[in-house]
């Protein structure tokens, strides 16, 4: 059956309360924290797709996201870019949607609509967006997640920082829209972001997905294996091991930690500065060794 422009099975689950947990993708999904994260919770909960848009070119542009060819037993399949939305049971409410977001590059308005007549057929109750973002923080510290609920400062969750309510002007996601649409059905808004090394730009960041899960492990009082610290653990460790031997390197992860450790209400949001072109060559290179821990 169609829903707005999304094509989701039939009969339409029986869903007790549910939270949508949200990524958007390419917007602040650095390390593929939201991709990861989603992923993880979907293998958990035996997560099945609920539907995916019907037609997604009418909203993406495939030379900007490429779909994927693949072999899947002899056979050659074709894997389109889509919005794809998937939901899982649990015995006590609330149950759960994992939203697999794509920011449009056409037809926004249209989008933001057919994805606000999905939640409200859906009686959906909270819309959680995670992600991660590069920031001014060394890795030898605890990273931070700061989170807001219906646009006030979140807390009281072990790991999530509060901060003041972000003054924050300039570019954004159209994806905003949907948000204030959420806002008018009577929705709750909640942000999980988890703020990861801006010199370190991993594939694939293990530590900041870890981040994100033990925030929803307490919100949604969920199994203590959810978040896969380990993994991480050993990937910023290899990292160390390896910046310490780089004078300049060391000597910048020094600074972010002298900055980082005057607490996070002297801190805020910025876009890092550029490194120094060796430095770069020198952190991407180490990346490249990371990705496949």
């Amino acid at each position: 059956m169609r829903v707005g422009d999304f094509e989701v099975q039939e009969p339409l689950p029986s869903l007790k309360e549910p939270h949508a947990i949200a990524m958007l993708s390419p917007w602040v999904d650095a390390g593929k924290v939201g991709t990861l994260t989603l992923s993880r919770l979907e293998d958990h909960f035996g997560a099945r797709e609920l539907g995916r848009l019907a037609k997604p070119g009418a909203y993406y542009d495939f030379t900007r996201y490429r779909p994927i060819t693949r072999l899947v037993e002899g056979q050659r399949s074709l894997s389109v870019p889509n919005t794809v939305i998937y939901y899982a049971h649990r015995e006590e409410p609330p149950d759960f949607l994992f939203c697999h977001v794509l920011e449009p590059h056409a037809f926004a308005e249209d989008y933001v609509a057919s994805l606000t007549q999905l939640f409200k057929t859906l009686g959906v109750k909270r819309h959680c967006r995670i992600g991660a973002m590069y920031n001014s923080v060394p890795h030898t510290r605890p990273l931070r997640v700061t989170g807001t609920l219906a646009g006030e400062p979140l807390s009281g969750f072990p790991g999530l920082v509060t901060r003041q309510r972000s003054n924050y002007e300039g570019p954004t996601s159209i994806l905003g829209l949907f948000s204030q649409e959420l806002d008018r059905l009577g929705v709750e808004n909640m942000t999980l972001m988890v703020h990861l090394p801006h010199y370190l730009q991993l594939e694939e960041d293990f530590a900041g997905t870890a981040r994100i899960l033990e925030v929803l492990r307490a919100l949604y009082h969920l199994p203590g294996s959810i978040p896969q610290t380990e993994l991480g653990q050993r990937q910023y460790r290899e990292l160390n091991s390896e910046v310490m031997r780089n004078p300049s390197a060391k000597a910048l992860v020094e600074r972010l930690e002298e900055y980082y450790d005057t607490g996070p209400e002297a801190q805020e949001a910025e876009a890092p500065s550029p490194l120094p072109e060796d430095m770069q060559k020198f952190l991407e290179d180490l990346s490249k060794k990371l990705d496949n821990p």
